[in-house]
């Protein structure tokens, strides 16, 4: 074994992140952010759907705030609040039992007479406790039962306030109640004095801890520490007497002066409790909750449930990050692992690491209205993914190969990428050879020979460069009929492909309602859904034929996703008009605008989503006057229809 040298220490890393783990991969999470963002949600609720959600291999805030509700639940459904109570009436008629049976044979009229004195004890628990207070005992049985419900009473009502206090309090002798008493005597008189704001506070409670500190394994270092730990138990202790019947509260109250068979300590413990009340009001001091099952509480584990209550209902608080500021490093690791173990602690972490490692990657930007957007890096990200999707469905198809390639005739790029089948670029001779030297000096060295794997082609661009003109429907139809995701996952595809291979090419995004825009990508993947009557076709093709006209050297396409007819066209004086069925004047305009864009040398290329005849009608009308074609995709097909047609006529 090797030695570990003198001065270092090796464990688990516990100051913050690991340094040395590696980097959180925030793709998945971006590509579920950025289909909530291109459904409608705002960047923000999308991501704290995410967090809620959860990851594939991270519980998300909804499971963990489930796993606190299960929790909370079992302990009320599993425990009651009369332990202590039970316990007593059991020592107690086990004590009255054994004292009969040690009158029963003896003669003597004293003993007729302690028998008498026994029958009429009243029937209430803490009434008979304390008429025995002053019996004379003839059973050792009955008089060590009647001791340890003093004894009892003593060490549960001191677990309720101070934590661990009944195991340390086992056989109790009188010199120990002495010096609870003292502790309490003088916690008080520490308390009195912070009220009273005196100016040798610290002294005192250095002093009192330096007397008593071996009560408090908390540690407190100052009076408000002591102060905070001694009235949430408080606290808790008292939520527990609110849970309890008005019975069960009068017996209890009334057993405690026989606590250690020394009234002084209820009175301290009373003293104590009214003064941690009015030092800290803001402890929860006056609700309750409701135990139903079998398993009886004692005092000092009835106060710990509740206590335990109190934890799980701020955990629930802080995982629902609903109110204003909230951060996932606002949810307590330490309470989270006590209360649902350390698996819940690591899924928190992870998900705190996630948010903070999407912010700081710069997914997310300040929009100028101060709102919250995706970042052009994050639109970069979201649109490979798409593309990527889209390229997989185009390979899917017989007789085609991979599309996403730079053009396969023109200048050299610069660049090079590895061989596929199917290329008829030429090689990249320099990178090939190095390829293969690299691969066979990895391999042990040897003779070096050329694989497959080696060849890199060189990519070269097209000559001719194309005007892109995409125009998307928005009426609400899209949105109703689920193709309003669809249609922004092919917008940001196409934008990704024009964008990285195609860079000469120039995109116009365009939206069509009642009116159409023109928009940047970023606007469309963070557009809602709203709801309005019109698909403006004809204000849609307009914009195409201006976006064109400004690129007359470049090849003109364009492409109109829609799933309905046209029912409204721009005026003149600019003001839409919306009918349905379509008046005729809206076919004649928007036919016009297509007979404009075919003698710019423009074909339109329509998607038709649905199957409306009168839709199907006027679309092929469309295709036949300007030289087009109608695809009709289901949603899911509708990006690789769209790339794959925008390829088709950029290599036409």
């Amino acid at each position: 074994m090797t030695a570990v040298p003198e001065g270092y220490e090796y464990g688990p890393w516990h100051d913050g992140p690991d340094p040395l783990a590696p980097p959180i991969d925030v793709r998945d999470a971006l590509d579920e952010i950025g289909r909530d963002v291109m459904a409608g949600s705002s960047p923000r609720s999308a991501l704290e759907e995410l967090l809620r959600r959860g990851t594939r291999n991270t519980a998300g805030l909804d499971e963990l705030t489930r796993q606190v509700w299960q929790r909370r639940s079992e302990i009320q459904r599993r425990h009651r609040l009369d332990g202590t109570l039970q316990e007593v009436r059991r020592l107690l008629d086990q004590a009255l039992e054994a004292e009969r049976r040690a009158l029963f044979p003896d003669p003597a009229d004293e003993a007729r007479f302690a028998e008498a004195q026994l029958d009429a004890l009243p029937p209430g628990t803490a009434a008979a406790v304390r008429e025995l207070a002053g019996y004379e005992w003839r059973s050792e049985q009955g008089r060590e039962n009647y001791e340890r419900i003093r004894d009892l009473l003593g060490r549960e009502m001191l677990d309720s306030r101070f934590e661990g206090m009944k195991d340390a309090l086992r056989n109790t002798t009188p010199e120990d109640v002495e010096r609870v008493n003292q502790m309490l005597a003088d916690l008080n008189a520490l308390l009195n004095a912070y009220a009273r704001d005196v100016d040798d506070i610290d002294e005192r409670f250095a002093e009192f801890m330096r007397r008593h500190g071996d009560f408090f394994p908390e540690n407190p270092r100052n009076v408000d520490e002591l102060i905070d730990a001694l009235a949430a138990r408080a606290a808790a202790a008292q939520r527990m007497l609110n849970s309890m019947t008005d019975e069960q509260r009068a017996e209890l109250m009334a057993l405690s002066q026989q606590a250690f068979g020394d009234p002084r300590l209820a009175q301290q413990l009373s003293n104590l409790d009214g003064q941690l009340r009015a030092l800290r009001p803001g402890e929860d001091w006056t609700s309750s909750a409701r135990f139903r099952g079998q398993d009886p509480l004692g005092l000092g584990e009835g106060a710990r449930a509740m206590a335990d209550l109190a934890e799980l209902d701020a955990l629930a608080e802080q995982l629902a990050q609903s109110y204003p500021g909230a951060r996932l490093e606002d949810i307590d690791l330490d309470v989270l692992a006590r209360q649902l173990g350390e698996d819940a602690t690591v899924d928190a972490r992870r998900l705190s690491e996630l948010e903070r490692e999407l912010r700081r990657q710069g997914l997310f930007e300040r929009a100028p209205d101060g709102s919250l957007r995706l970042s052009p890096k994050a639109l970069r990200r979201l649109g490979e993914t798409a593309l990527v999707d889209i390229v997989n469905s185009l390979r899917g198809k017989t007789g085609e190969r991979q599309t996403e390639s730079a053009g396969a005739a023109g200048e050299p790029t610069g660049a090079s990428r590895p061989w596929q089948f199917g290329d008829m670029q030429s090689w990249e001779v320099s990178r090939t050879v190095r390829n293969a030297v690299l691969r066979t000096a990895s391999a042990g060295g040897g003779r070096v020979r050329l694989d497959v794997s080696d060849v890199e082609v060189v990519e070269t661009e097209h000559r001719s460069r194309a005007a892109v003109a995409l125009c998307v429907d928005t009426s609400w139809s899209m949105v109703a009929e689920g193709r309003w995701l669809p249609m922004k996952r092919t917008a940001l595809a196409l934008h990704q492909l024009i964008s990285t291979r195609f860079r000469n090419d120039a995109l116009q995004l365009i939206t069509f309602g009642r009116y159409a825009t023109t928009v940047e990508l970023a606007e469309l993947i963070g557009l809602e859904g709203a709801w309005e009557q019109g698909t403006n076709a004809h204000h849609a093709l307009l914009l195409a034929g201006r976006h064109l006209r400004r690129h007359p050297d470049a090849q003109p396409v364009v492409l109109m996703v829609t799933d309905g007819e046209p029912t409204a066209h721009l005026e003149p004086d600019g003001e839409a008009i919306f009918d349905y069925p379509p008046q005729t004047q809206t076919l004649l305009r928007t036919l016009s605008e297509v007979d404009r864009l075919a003698k710019l040398g423009a074909s339109v290329s329509v998607f038709r989503l649905g199957d409306d005849p009168r839709l199907e009608a006027f679309v092929d009308l469309i295709a036949r006057r300007s030289g087009g074609r109608v695809l009709a995709p289901d949603p899911d097909g509708l990006g690789a229809a769209v790339v794959g047609d925008y390829l088709r006529t950029r290599r036409r």
